[in-house]
């Protein structure tokens, strides 16, 4: 009889403002010190190898997203506010919510969207280059400015207070962490938040023509509860707006910095979505998730009782040198399918599609009208304890003639 290894014990804090920022090192040293490592600070197990995070995102059944795909365990830990019917629940009660969505959110479903899409995008990147000049912060004018733009507009939000979307989203993947600076910056608008977003859940305040009047129509012929339609629509609008934004100041950032990809883009713009998949593969807008075990289970020779919690880093695991060649360089030669930065198996992100189309729509808009970007200063990080999110990316751009 095999007995179960000890696995090795770093006291690293994941979550500390050095590891958020800049957090290649950690991954590297939790990778290199093996499969499974034991986190003691937070009493949890980590997984930093591509081969390890993709089995446990895959094998739901064994570790489970319905206790919090957090550090707190909804096992004995009462959540801040009904969970996701997407995120943080499983099958059966997981079933129904995703099939509505991926029904609404379907890449065919969205033809109609890309016109307008790409129309806006052209609109915004023609103001940006008009009033701005050639020197801008491209995470405020672009990469935050288009998903405000065109997403709330096609789930039915109406106009007044979409600023709160970004702090809602903000908060709550912070909420994914310990009750660190971070969570507790955000104590004091807990209520007021929460309380903006549900009421934009409705059915009285969604128009008639978007994403959410769709899913209350779904409720309607018993494809949902109408229980369930508020936290469908709610979980687009926590999970669809500051991943799409990061995701998108992930590309900029790139491109950015490897000036050469820039125009490979430029002369080859069927390239676009395979240069949005790289820079999430290379920048992991969404850094971890937690699963719990649902019973005794061995890891490459480390038990992980019933129980525990797993902490996955899927930027760790987008870099894993086993799985990709050069895995530190953003290369648009490479096959980035198979990344881990929309997650895998069941919990996939359903809205994975939509953010393509919005990242589509604003750098084929940008390959058409600018010859060259780059930094003028340093990016800023917007520290999160769970996005790698910005404040800004100061650029110098070059229009095209």
């Amino acid at each position: 009889m095999t007995v179960p290894a000890s696995p090795p014990v770093s006291d690293a804090d994941p979550f500390a403002p050095e590891h958020l920022a800049h957090p290649e090192p950690l991954h590297r040293h939790v990778r290199e010190a093996g499969p499974v490592v034991r986190l003691s600070r937070y009493d949890v197990h980590a997984l930093a190898r591509y081969q390890e995070v993709h089995a446990a995102l895959v094998d739901w059944q064994t570790f489970q997203s319905g206790a919090g795909v957090g550090l707190a365990n909804f096992r004995h830990e009462k959540p801040w506010r009904p969970p996701s019917l997407l995120l943080e629940a499983d099958p059966p009660h997981h079933d129904a919510p995703r099939r509505v969505l991926r029904e609404i959110l379907a890449p065919l479903a969205l033809r109609r969207l890309r016109e307008s899409w790409q129309a806006s995008a052209e609109e915004l990147v023609d103001t940006v280059l008009a009033d701005q000049g050639r020197e801008f912060d491209a995470f405020e004018a672009l990469a935050k400015a288009f998903p405000l733009r065109v997403f709330p507009d096609a789930v039915g939000i109406r106009p007044d207070g979409r600023e709160n979307l970004l702090p809602y989203g903000n908060m709550a993947f912070n909420a994914f962490g310990p009750r660190n600076a971070l969570v507790e910056a955000d104590a004091h608008r807990v209520g007021e938040l929460s309380a903006w977003v549900n009421a934009q859940c409705t059915r009285e305040a969604l128009t008639d023509d978007g994403f959410g009047a769709r899913i209350w129509a779904a409720a309607d012929r018993g494809d949902l509860t109408h229980a369930q339609a508020p936290l469908v629509v709610r979980s687009l609008l926590t999970a669809g707006v500051d991943t799409t934004v990061h995701g998108l100041a992930a590309a900029l950032y790139a491109f950015a910095t490897h000036p050469e990809e820039w125009q490979r883009l430029r002369a080859r713009p069927e390239l676009v979505r395979v240069a949005f998949d790289e820079a999430v593969r290379w920048q992991s807008p969404v850094q971890t998730f937690f699963r719990t075990a649902t019973r005794h289970v061995d890891i490459a020779g480390t038990r992980i009782p019933e129980g525990g919690k797993i902490l996955m880093f899927l930027g760790a695991a987008n870099r894993d040198p086993e799985r990709w060649s050069d895995p530190d360089r953003f290369d648009l030669t490479r096959d980035p399918s198979g990344h881990v930065g929309f997650g895998m198996g069941i919990h996939q992100c359903v809205g994975q599609h939509v953010a393509r189309l919005e990242a589509e729509s604003l750098l084929t808009a940008l390959a058409h009208r600018v010859e060259h970007l780059e930094l003028v200063g340093p990016p800023r990080r917007h520290l999160n304890n769970t996005l790698r999110s910005w404040a800004s990316l100061p650029v110098r751009i070059l229009p095209a003639n």
